[in-house]
C-alpha cells in the first residue's frame, strides 16, 4: 500500500486540493479521480459520511487514510474543521471546453467578467452546480481552480465545467449581461443556451464584454441600495432562468 503522505508530496503540485469533508464528498459524487485522501480522525469522517453522504460512504472508506493530526496540519495551508483533505486530478481543459462548446445546451453558461474575489468565485461555482448550469467561465487573471476558490465551491468544480477564457473565446449563444441600466429581468425569458455575464465586484462589465453583449438586464432593487453581492446576483438570475424554463 502506498504511503499516503509520500503520495501527497508527490502529487500536491499537479492536483487540486479538496479542503474538508464536503469538498471530498462532492468531488467523489461527481466522478473526480482522487488518488489520495487523508484525515486526522477516520472514525469521525466516516460518521459524517454515514450521516450526510451514505451514497459515497463506501468509496470514502476506501479512500481515507488516517494520519497524525500534526501530519495532517502540515499538508494543508489552513486546517479544516472536519480534519479531512484530499487531492483530485483536475479535469482536462479540452474536456471542459468541449462541454462548454457543445450545442444545443440545456442550461446556461455563467461568465464572471474579470472577478476579483476568490471566495465569490467559489460561491458562484457552487450555485451553478446546484442549478445544473453548463459551466462557469472566468475572464481576467483570477484562477477559477485556485485552492481558495475550490474551498468556497465545496468541491463542486467537478459538477460543472469550470475554465478561464478570453472574452473572444466565450461559448456561442445569446449573451445576456447584468447591468443597472438594463431591462428588468422579470420581463425577459432566458433561453437554455444563454450566456449569462456578470461584471467584476469593483468595476462592473468590461468594455470588451459589453461590446459583445446582445441584451443588458437588470435585477429588481430598492432605490438607494447600490448593488448586490456577486453570488446573490448570479443566484437571482439562475433562479429566474429555472423558474421560467419550463414555460
Amino acid at each position: 500500500m502506498t504511503d499516503p503522505v509520500s503520495a501527497w508530496h508527490r502529487l500536491a503540485d499537479t492536483c487540486v486540493l479538496l479542503d474538508g469533508f464536503h469538498a471530498l464528498k462532492h468531488a467523489v459524487r461527481f466522478g473526480a479521480e482522487v488518488p489520495v485522501a487523508v484525515t486526522a480522525d477516520r472514525r469521525a469522517a466516516l460518521a459524517l459520511a454515514d450521516e450526510l453522504a451514505p451514497d459515497v460512504r463506501d468509496t470514502l472508506a476506501a479512500l481515507l487514510s488516517e494520519v497524525p493530526e500534526p501530519t495532517y496540519r502540515s499538508l494543508v495551508p489552513r486546517p479544516h474543521p472536519t480534519a479531512v483533505a484530499a487531492l483530485a486530478v483536475r479535469p482536462p481543459r479540452a474536456d471542459n471546453l468541449e462541454k462548454l462548446a457543445h450545442t444545443p445546451r440545456t442550461a446556461p453558461v455563467v461568465v464572471l467578467d474579470n472577478p476579483r474575489n476568490l471566495g465569490n468565485a467559489g460561491a458562484v461555482i457552487r450555485l451553478a452546480a446546484g442549478f445544473g448550469a453548463t459551466g462557469v467561465v472566468t475572464t481576467g487573471t483570477l484562477d477559477p481552480w485556485h485552492p481558495t476558490v475550490v474551498r468556497a465551491g465545496a468541491g463542486l468544480h467537478f459538477a460543472t465545467a469550470v475554465e478561464r477564457l478570453d472574452v473572444d473565446e466565450l461559448p456561442a449563444g445569446p449573451l445576456f449581461a447584468l447591468d443597472p441600466e438594463g431591462d428588468d429581468i422579470r420581463g425577459v425569458k432566458l433561453p437554455d443556451d444563454a450566456v449569462l455575464a456578470f461584471g467584476s465586484e469593483r468595476s462592473g462589465l468590461s468594455a470588451e464584454l459589453r461590446a459583445r453583449t446582445d441584451h443588458l438586464l437588470s435585477l429588481p432593487m430598492r432605490p438607494q441600495v447600490s448593488s448586490y453581492n456577486l453570488a446573490t446576483s448570479v443566484a437571482m438570475t439562475l433562479y429566474h432562468w429555472s423558474a421560467t424554463a419550463a414555460f
